[in-house]
């Protein structure tokens, strides 16, 4: 990840320049930091995930949000864009803004190899700050393997990993389920 020229921006400011920008960058403690593309493996995994929630979803009261929907976490001033997130009942918004939300309860990225130590460490961090939040999963795009941390009290979270195609993944506090083989369907793992 590149900072760009400036050092440090106002919420305000970067608020601004990611309403024009042609790409989307991160908000952290000042910074600005455009983030990389995703992946053909990472967009698959990401709309598998996503397709499975919100049609499990559809008579009940959550909502996925997928990765053009920003989450602010004042405690630690981060603007980020999660790959996807599971709200329950109503979005609440940050400064009545439609594109920023403050309420995810679960929380999922798609690693990549530039962002894996960041999503599982300082990332997972902030994360635990927002009150409503309550599990997470890390997804690796390049071979099957999966974490889920789900909170049992405060400052207690709970690890489970799967790595085998014929598992499935249950949510511990919404309602769904998935195989791995349904999550990874049509991703190509390239073994270097």
């Amino acid at each position: 990840m590149q900072l760009t020229d400036k050092q440090y921006y106002t919420p305000e400011e970067y608020l601004e320049l990611e309403a024009t920008a042609d790409y989307k960058s991160e908000y952290i403690e000042g910074e600005i930091i455009p983030m990389t593309g995703a992946s053909i493996n990472h967009n698959r995994i990401s709309l598998n995930l996503s397709s499975g929630l919100n049609f499990a979803f559809r008579d009940k009261n959550y909502e996925v949000f997928m990765g053009d929907i920003r989450l602010w976490i004042p405690q630690r001033l981060i603007y980020t864009y999660p790959d996807v997130m599971i709200i329950a009942d109503e979005p609440e918004f940050f400064n009545n803004r439609t594109d920023t939300i403050t309420n995810p309860q679960v929380i999922i990225e798609v690693l990549s190899k530039s962002t894996k130590g960041y999503d599982r460490e300082d990332k997972f961090a902030a994360y635990r700050t927002i009150s409503n939040f309550q599990e997470y999963l890390l997804i690796d795009q390049n071979r099957i393997h999966v974490e889920q941390f789900s909170k049992t009290g405060k400052k207690r979270w709970n690890l489970c990993e799967y790595d085998e195609e014929d598992e499935n993944i249950s949510l511990v506090t919404v309602p769904f389920e998935i195989s791995l083989q349904d999550l990874y369907n049509k991703v190509k793992f390239t073994h270097c």
